[in-house]
């Protein structure tokens, strides 16, 4: 698997243009990609959108040295600064709308906006810097958003950890969904997002069936 450091998808055609809805598209879900500095928000949203998706992205300055958790993304130039706008359809019916978060702690006050109407959530990881992971998976708790988490791999990342063990190490209940992932693979993403609806699917079940 190559970098996933690499802000340009390895599948992303070369000139996706604008696909327009579908007329028979009549569900919009909102959904949210959060996870640390660097682990592929920006690259995941860019490989799924359908569109020309909206980045926020800006160069990396001097004012961000020693604000800005570089380590393990030494090579990172750029970052966002608001949000990523991108959109999915997932059939003729479901349409996606996807919002990546801003990964750096002095933009995390924009999450709580973000999270408003959000219907679930996307948590990526990155196993070299697990720590990241905590304050998404807190504010999503906290929200009470649903969430999955996926994990972003990387070319240097030589642990190399299990699902289990990163399982276990986010302390995630059994029931929250805990997959693999290469950000720069749309068919990769693809599934993601698939597996968060699914999941989305059975808690409405589940709600429904409860009296």
């Amino acid at each position: 698997m190559g970098s996933a450091t690499s802000d340009t998808p390895a599948s992303e055609p070369a000139a996706r243009g604008r696909k327009p809805l579908t007329d028979a598209a009549e569900t919009g879900l909102k959904i949210v990609v959060v996870g640390g500095f660097g682990v592929g928000k920006t690259t995941l949203v860019r490989s799924v959108s359908e569109i020309r998706p909206l980045n926020t992205e800006e160069v990396m300055t001097q004012a961000g040295v020693g604000v800005d958790e570089t380590d393990g993304v030494r090579g990172k130039t750029t970052t966002t600064v608001a949000f990523d706008f991108g959109r999915i359809s997932l059939n003729d019916r479901l349409v996606l709308y996807l919002f990546g978060a801003p990964g750096q702690e002095r933009f995390w006050f924009l999450w709580d906006r973000l999270f408003s109407g959000t219907l679930g959530a996307v948590v990526l990881v990155d196993t070299r810097r697990m720590d990241d992971s905590w304050y998404a998976i807190d504010r999503l708790e906290h929200h009470r958003t649903p969430f999955v988490v996926a994990v972003n791999r990387f070319d240097d990342d030589t642990a190399r950890h299990s699902l289990d063990e990163i399982r276990l190490a986010l302390a995630l209940p059994e029931h929250v969904p805990l997959i693999d992932c290469d950000a720069r693979v749309r068919t990769s993403g693809k599934h993601v997002l698939v597996t968060l609806v699914d999941h989305l699917y059975q808690l409405a079940l589940a709600q429904e069936s409860t009296p």
